[in-house]
């Protein structure tokens, strides 16, 4: 274990991310091949943008390269950390639903997978555990700019039962593309290790950082043209690890702000249906609004490196506002 050592040498960071990056750059060469063997291919929906047909049969459910790549590190040297293991618990069972949803999507060859009633409900359950595990930090959340925290007390459980779900799903709307939510989610990642760090929470900073290190790896294999997609299995993973992180370091509240493209596509989805169920009139060509600007004329790897690149510049938002 690494109990008798200095956590904030930065020796052991950069070996969490080294070794979870290695992991998923060994590992997808490994399950690519047997998904395809296996025909786990993706089914691309008919509503979606017409020059994503030829995608259909890309192997899917890749997420298992940067959950197990992270895993390895972890499984180690931080599993007496209940920080790490809350961590843990929320990319496992999130990734867990979204597993099964992708398992029957692959089945039956078409893109429906779990009904959207099956799916809510197993996230709503998914997100009370995690709500109820989260008393364990403690009530209180931190406030971006004003530097205090704020007790929620009794409606503590509700608001964090309410954010999980929330950012699961935002997170989940974001893989749309190739390097999508990948590209995202580093980021995302790369912020809390550095959060965790000024916090005194080396445990937390590893995790993050080998999670950012696997994702990395991955990309390898996701970038446009993709070999592979993660799936729900890894879309609802990283929703869930997302929301946990912002518990276990007490700020919720920076989620919008870093994770603003999550709160954005989310928000032209909502925009786009309530617009349409009034008016049967369309804001964006078509939502998430990724696919917007697809139609509009931008290539995949352009929108990725927009979005990436604005998730960097709110990251840097973030950190002053810490």
């Amino acid at each position: 274990m690494l109990t008798n050592f200095q956590y904030n040498n930065m020796v052991y960071y950069v070996a969490f991310f080294a070794s979870a990056l290695g992991s998923a750059l060994l590992l997808g060469p490994v399950v690519i091949p047997r998904l395809r063997k296996l025909k786990f291919g993706q089914a691309i929906r008919e509503e979606g943008p017409q020059s994503h047909l030829v995608k259909s049969g890309t192997p899917t459910i890749g997420g298992l390269i940067f959950i197990v790549a992270s895993l390895i590190p972890v499984c180690f040297f931080l599993m007496n950390s209940f920080e790490v293991l809350y961590l843990v618990l929320a990319m496992a069972g999130f990734g867990a639903i979204g597993f099964l949803d992708d398992y029957i999507k692959v089945v039956r060859k078409h893109n429906l997978g779990l009904k959207a009633k099956q799916k809510l409900s197993l996230q709503v359950g998914m997100s009370l555990l995690m709500a109820i595990l989260a008393l364990h930090f403690g009530t209180d959340i931190k406030i971006p700019v004003i530097g205090y925290s704020l007790n929620l007390s009794y409606f503590f459980v509700p608001f964090i039962f309410i954010y999980y779900i929330a950012v699961d799903n935002a997170v989940n709307l974001t893989d749309g593309l190739d390097g999508l939510a990948s590209s995202v989610t580093t980021v995302v990642m790369l912020f809390f290790a550095y959060a965790a760090h000024m916090q005194s929470q080396p445990y937390v900073a590893m995790m993050a950082l080998g999670v950012a290190g696997a994702l990395i790896g991955y990309l390898k294999y996701n970038w446009y043209p993709a070999k592979v997609f993660m799936g729900d299995t890894g879309s609802l993973a990283l929703g869930g690890l997302v929301a946990a992180f912002g518990i276990v370091l007490k700020m919720p509240l920076w989620i919008p702000i870093v994770g603003l493209i999550y709160v954005i596509e989310t928000l032209s989805v909502i925009i786009q249906v309530s617009v349409y169920k009034r008016t049967k009139k369309r804001v964006f060509k078509m939502s998430p609004i990724h696919h917007h600007f697809e139609l509009t004329g931008w290539s995949e790897v352009k929108i990725v490196l927009t979005f990436a690149g604005l998730t960097a510049l709110m990251a840097v938002v973030g950190v002053l506002v810490l």
